[in-house]
C-alpha cells in the first residue's frame, strides 16, 4: 500500500464529517485510513457506518493528545509513506493523486496548505470566484514575487544545496511557530522509523516544531508537490468549538518556549538554527514585546520576562547582527535579563511604531483621544448617543426612540446622532460623523447608547455606560452561534460578537419567537425588551394615510399608480470587505415595466450593507431606486405589495396585512450552503415562493387571488410574529430604559 492516512480525532463529529467525505470523493483511492481515537467525546459509530467503504482502521489512544496520537498512526501504518490529516481538516478531490505521482523513494514529500473558515463547497466557490477576478498580469506578478523570494532565500547561502528549497518551503516562509506544521506533507514511514522521528508526547501545541526541524535535519532527498492541495479549517466559533490553536492555556507561552529548545536540541545543522533563532526573534518583535508592554498579568514582567530572556540569549551575536540597529538594542537588553531598559526600548519602539501609524491613517488619532483622554473624562448623565447601520442613515428603531424622547421628554435629554449620510434627524438632534474625533468623545462619555447594530470593535463600554441594543429584525436566517457556517467577510464574526454581546444592557424583541431566538444565538444573557420593533410604531399610526402620501409626494411617484417594493436582502458570500456587499439585480425590471406598467410603480430598495449601485437606465417612470432612501418603515406604508427573498422586511411588513411575495431563485443554496432559516419556508411564511421572473409577474396580476389562497397562512403568520407591535412600543422601551420603568 502505497499511502496511510492518519486522523487523530479528540472531538467536533461534524468537522470529521467532512474530513472522511474529502477522502471518500478522493480521485485516488490507493490508501488506507486510520482513526485515532484520543479519548473521544462523542459518539461516532453512525459516522464510521456511514464511510464504511473506506475501511477505516480504528486505533484506541491510551494516552492524550495530538501527538501521541499521531505516534500511534506511524506505528500502526501499512503505507510507504504516513499523511497526517487533522480531523477538523480536508483535502481536495485530487490532491492525494497529485501527491501519489510524487513519490518515489523521497524520505519526505512536501505539499502546500491552504488555509480557509469554511467547508469545502464554500471553499471551492471562494477560490473559483479569487480566481476569476484575478487577472492574468496581476496573477503572474504574485508568482514572480513568490519566486524571487525563494531566489533570495537560496542565493543568501553559498551552498547549493537541495535541501534549502526544502527548508524554505517547509519552514522559513510559515510565519510564526504556529504555521509550522506537518501538514501537507508525506512522509516516508520507513525513514522515520529508521530515524526514530517521533512526535513529543509532553507537548500539547507545538509538537510540529521540533518534529519538522528534526526530519530536515536527517531526511536525505525531499521532493516539492505543492500543486498537493491541503486545507486546514480554522474554527469560526472558538466560543464553541474552538480548535487546538484557539484554546486560551496559561502553559501555552512555556510550551512554545519549550518548542524552540527542543528545536535547537534535534539539529546542529548551521542553516537550520539560524531559521530556528529568527523564529524566536520574531515572535519576540511581533508579540513578546506587546503582551510585555500592555498585559496585566504579572507574570509577563516576572517569570515570563525571566525565562524568555534565558531563551534569547543563546543566539549569537552573528544573527542578531543581521537586524537593524535599534532592534539589536532590543535584543541585548533582554539577553541581558534586564527588564527597565527593555521595557523602555520597547515603549519607544511602539511609540515609533504608531506615530507612523498616525501619519499613515488618520484614524489611529481618534482611536488615541479615545482611549487616552476621553474614556478618563466623566460619563455625562443626560447624553444619548444614536447611531444605524454603521451612520448610514436616520432610520430603524434608534430613530423612533429617538423621536418619542424628543416629543415627550423635550430637554430633558442631549441626543447625538452618528450619521455620514447628511440627513439631518427630527427636532435638531446635534450629528457627529463616524469615526471622527466628536464621534470617539460621545462614544466614551455618553450615558445611553442606542444602537441597531455592533458598535466599533474598539469601543470599551464604561461601568456607568447603559447599552441598548435595538438590533434591525425578527430573524429568518440563522445567526451567529445558530450558524454552522460563517461565509461572511469577517471569519472573525462569532468571536467578535461574542465579546461585544456583553456590553448590551438591554436587548431588543419583536416577538416571543424572537425573545427566544436571539437570547439563544447570541448567547444573550442581559435584559430582553419584548416590547415590539419601535420603527414598527408608523405601521400603527393613527394619520399613516396621510403620512403616505406626503412620502409618494416627496419621492415623486405617480398618485394614481399602486406600488411595489422590493427589498432583497445580501448574500454572504458576494463581497468585496467587510460590511460591503456585491448584488446583482436578477429580477427582470424591463419585463415588468412591459406588462404592468401601466398599473404599478416598481421602488428598489437593497440592504444597507450592499455597496453596488442599482442601473435603472431606461426603467425612468417606473423604477425607483429608493436604496438611499432613509427610513425603509416609511416605505412600507406606501407600498401595495411587498416581495422580498430572505430579508427580515417581511415580519415588519406583515402588520400591514398587504401582500407579500418571495423571491427566491436561490433558495437551495442560501439554505444549505449559505444560512439556513429559522422558520420553513415552504410552509410558514405568509406568500407563495417564486423562482422564476415570469412566476413573479403572474403573482402580481393574480395578487387577489393569493391574497385569498394565502389569507389562513397570513393570519397564524401575524398572530405569531406581530402580536406585540400596537404602535407604543417606542413608549415602552423609553420607559424602561430611560425611566427604570417596568411593566406591571
Amino acid at each position: 500500500m502505497l499511502l496511510s492516512v492518519v486522523i487523530p480525532f479528540y472531538k467536533y463529529k461534524n468537522y470529521l464529517k467532512e474530513c472522511l467525505n474529502s477522502l471518500l470523493n478522493s480521485s485516488f483511492h490507493d490508501f488506507e485510513t486510520i482513526l485515532v481515537l484520543d479519548h473521544n467525546e462523542e459518539k461516532i459509530e453512525d459516522l464510521l457506518e456511514e464511510y464504511k467503504e473506506l475501511k477505516i482502521r480504528v486505533i484506541e489512544n491510551r494516552n492524550h493528545g495530538v501527538a501521541s496520537s499521531r505516534n500511534l498512526g506511524i506505528k500502526y501504518a501499512n503505507g510507504d509513506y504516513v499523511y497526517f490529516l487533522d480531523s477538523d481538516d480536508y483535502v481536495l478531490e485530487d490532491t492525494l493523486s497529485i501527491l501519489s505521482q510524487a513519490l518515489s523513494n523521497e524520505d519526505i514529500v512536501y505539499g502546500q496548505v491552504n488555509n480557509t473558515w469554511n467547508n469545502m463547497a464554500n471553499f471551492l466557490e471562494k477560490q473559483n470566484k479569487k480566481m476569476e477576478n484575478l487577472d492574468e498580469e496581476e496573477q503572474e506578478m504574485k508568482e514572480m514575487e513568490s519566486m524571487q523570494k525563494i531566489q533570495d532565500f537560496l542565493d543568501s547561502y553559498p551552498m547549493k544545496d537541495t535541501k534549502l528549497l526544502a527548508y524554505y518551503h517547509m519552514f522559513k516562509k510559515k510565519k510564526g511557530s504556529n504555521n509550522i506544521t506537518v501538514l501537507s506533507h508525506a512522509y516516508r514511514r520507513q525513514f522515520l522509523l529508521e530515524q526514530e522521528i517521533r512526535f513529543d508526547e509532553t507537548m500539547k501545541y507545538y509538537s510540529d516544531f521540533p518534529f519538522v526541524i528534526e526530519c530536515l535535519d536527517k531526511a536525505s532527498s525531499f521532493k516539492p508537490c505543492l500543486e498537493a492541495i491541503y486545507v486546514k479549517r480554522r474554527h469560526n466559533d472558538p466560543i464553541n468549538y474552538p480548535a487546538l490553536r484557539q484554546e486560551e492555556d496559561e502553559n501555552r507561552f512555556y510550551e512554545r518556549m519549550k518548542s524552540y529548545e527542543r528545536a535547537h536540541e534535534k539539529t546542529d545543522n548551521p542553516v537550520l538554527s539560524v531559521l530556528i533563532d529568527r523564529k524566536i526573534i520574531n515572535y519576540y518583535f511581533r508579540h513578546f514585546i506587546r503582551r510585555l508592554r500592555r498585559s496585566e498579568k504579572p507574570e509577563w514582567k516576572n517569570e515570563y520576562f525571566h525565562y524568555f530572556s534565558k531563551i534569547m540569549k543563546q543566539i549569537p551575536d552573528k544573527t542578531v547582527k543581521e537586524y537593524s540597529y535599534e532592534k539589536q538594542q532590543m535584543i541585548k537588553s533582554i539577553q541581558e535579563d534586564n527588564l527597565d531598559a527593555t521595557l523602555k526600548k520597547v515603549r519607544l519602539f511602539l511609540g515609533k511604531k504608531k506615530l507612523k501609524q498616525m501619519t499613515k491613517n488618520k484614524n489611529t488619532m481618534y482611536k488615541l483621544m479615545y482611549y487616552h483622554v476621553y474614556l478618563k473624562k466623566p460619563v455625562l448623565k443626560n447624553v444619548v448617543l444614536f447611531e444605524t447601520f454603521n451612520a448610514k442613515n436616520y432610520s430603524d428603531s434608534p430613530k423612533y426612540i429617538y423621536e418619542y424622547l424628543e416629543s415627550h421628554y423635550p430637554g430633558q435629554f442631549e441626543c447625538v446622532w452618528a450619521l455620514n449620510n447628511g440627513s439631518k434627524p427630527k427636532y435638531g438632534g446635534k450629528v457627529v460623523k463616524r469615526f471622527s474625533f466628536e464621534y470617539a468623545y460621545y462614544l466614551a462619555r455618553a450615558k445611553y447608547l442606542v444602537f441597531n447594530v455592533r458598535p466599533p470593535l474598539w469601543y470599551r463600554k464604561r461601568e456607568d455606560q447603559i447599552f441598548l441594543e435595538t438590533w434591525h429584525g425578527t430573524p429568518l436566517k440563522r445567526l451567529v452561534f445558530d450558524q454552522e457556517e460563517v461565509t461572511a467577510a469577517s471569519p472573525k464574526y462569532k468571536q467578535q460578537f461574542y465579546k461585544q454581546r456583553k456590553d448590551w444592557d438591554y436587548l431588543i424583541s419583536a416577538n416571543d419567537f424572537s425573545t427566544e431566538t436571539l437570547a439563544r444565538c447570541f448567547m444573550y444573557e442581559g435584559e430582553m425588551l419584548a416590547v415590539g420593533y419601535p420603527r414598527n410604531d408608523i405601521l400603527y399610526a393613527e394619520n399613516k394615510e396621510e403620512l403616505a402620501l406626503e412620502i409618494k409626494k416627496k419621492l415623486n411617484i405617480p398618485l394614481d399608480k399602486k406600488t411595489i417594493l422590493y427589498a432583497p436582502t445580501w448574500r454572504d458570500d458576494e463581497y468585496y470587505g467587510k460590511g460591503q456587499y456585491k448584488f446583482e439585480l436578477q429580477l427582470d425590471c424591463k419585463m415588468l415595466k412591459e406588462n404592468i406598467g401601466d398599473e404599478y410603480v416598481l421602488l428598489l430598495r437593497t440592504h444597507q450593507y450592499i455597496s453596488d449601485r442599482l442601473d435603472t437606465t431606461g426603467l425612468e417612470g417606473f423604477a425607483y431606486n429608493v436604496s438611499q432612501y432613509d427610513d425603509i418603515s416609511e416605505l412600507y406604508l406606501i407600498s401595495d405589495i411587498c416581495i422580498t427573498d430572505y430579508s427580515s422586511v417581511f415580519f415588519d411588513y406583515a402588520n400591514l396585512r398587504r401582500p407579500i411575495l418571495f423571491y427566491t431563485y436561490d433558495i437551495e443554496k442560501y439554505k444549505n450552503q449559505l444560512r439556513g432559516f429559522y422558520i420553513d419556508m415552504m410552509s410558514e411564511v405568509p406568500g407563495p415562493l417564486l423562482y422564476t421572473n415570469e412566476e413573479v409577474l403572474e403573482a402580481i396580476k393574480n395578487i387577489d387571488q393569493i391574497e385569498e389562497e394565502y389569507k389562513e397562512r397570513y393570519d397564524q403568520f401575524y398572530n405569531r410574529f406581530c402580536h406585540l407591535d400596537d404602535g407604543n412600543a417606542s413608549k415602552r422601551c423609553v420607559e424602561r430604559v430611560f425611566f427604570n420603568k417596568k411593566d406591571e
